[in-house]
């Protein structure tokens, strides 16, 4: 098998379970609720909540940069963002192709010559960031998510906090120590990166005019963003919904209003994404720092 072949077929089966996914979730909620839902909305916190992900996005890029920056590949912030956006653009809208992460680490290495294993590691790590972050602040929520489950394992999450904080740390020793002097730093920008996302599902929140539940719903959020990263779908398309919708049965949430804050802020990330198609077209020059 040939390995164009095989992405064909990958991407072909992402489509294909992202777009049964989305049939399932509009088989058990009323798609007119949700779009009455939509159409209810206040314009001014989508706004609000569109720039807050572009905040989150641009922090995210610093992140990353400060890991290219550790292996000696001293990219421009400008270069960088330019870059990050690119990625964003192939992440969504062309994963059969050449995925976000696979097309950074690609040029990156072409061009600074600064080691395949690093420039894999640093992609790596920096998408760990990220994941620890999240999981922190899921932890963080479930202490005010109103469940007798979640209650019953206060002590496991707490201690959950302190523990997935040293084990990334050991792994950065371990494995990657050269790292470690921005490890600190780089755990500062994750949160930044998660506050902004959550402070954008509260603009959500309140466009759509829901006043309570506000943890629960924060909380099926960062599921949902781990559960979106693996790629078993278009872009996290159909993942993140079907985890809004079984957070809500199980939360007892509204379904039709978890569905709509998910489709909201998957719209607003397709938005964003959409203009990394700039950079497809006429590939950003990348500039060092000295």
């Amino acid at each position: 098998m040939t390995e164009r072949l095989r992405k064909r077929l990958i991407t072909g089966l992402k489509i294909i379970v992202s777009a049964a996914l989305i049939y399932f979730i509009f088989t058990k909620i009323n798609l007119q609720d949700v779009v009455q839902t939509l159409k209810q909305s206040n314009p001014f916190y989508l706004f609000l909540g569109i720039l807050l992900v572009v905040l989150s996005k641009v922090l995210a890029a610093f992140r990353l940069n400060l890991y290219f920056h550790i292996i000696h590949v001293k990219l421009s912030q400008v270069s960088n963002l330019k870059l990050y956006l690119l990625g964003m653009f192939y992440n969504l809208f062309l994963p059969g192709g050449i995925g976000g992460d696979a097309y950074k680490g690609y040029v990156i290495q072409k061009q600074f010559k600064s080691g395949t294993k690093k420039v894999v590691s640093v992609l790596l790590l920096d998408r760990l960031s990220g994941m620890l972050l999240i999981f922190i602040f899921a932890c963080v929520c479930a202490f005010f998510v109103e469940n007798a489950f979640l209650q019953d394992f206060t002590w496991l999450v707490a201690l959950g906090i302190p523990a997935s904080i040293i084990t990334f740390w050991f792994l950065h020793k371990k494995f990657f120590p050269y790292t470690l002097p921005i490890f600190w730093k780089s755990i500062g920008y994750s949160s930044l990166v998660q506050l902004s996302q959550l402070i954008c599902i509260l603009c959500i929140l309140k466009s759509l005019s829901i006043p309570w539940n506000t943890f629960e719903y924060l909380f099926v959020f960062l599921i949902s963003s781990i559960v979106s990263v693996i790629p078993l779908t278009i872009g996290g398309i159909g993942s993140r919904e079907v985890t809004f919708l079984y957070g809500a049965k199980w939360l007892a949430l509204d379904a039709s209003t978890s569905i709509s804050i998910s489709f909201v802020f998957f719209l607003i990330t397709a938005l964003i994404s959409l203009f990394g198609i700039l950079y497809h077209f006429k590939k950003p020059r990348l500039e060092s720092v000295s």
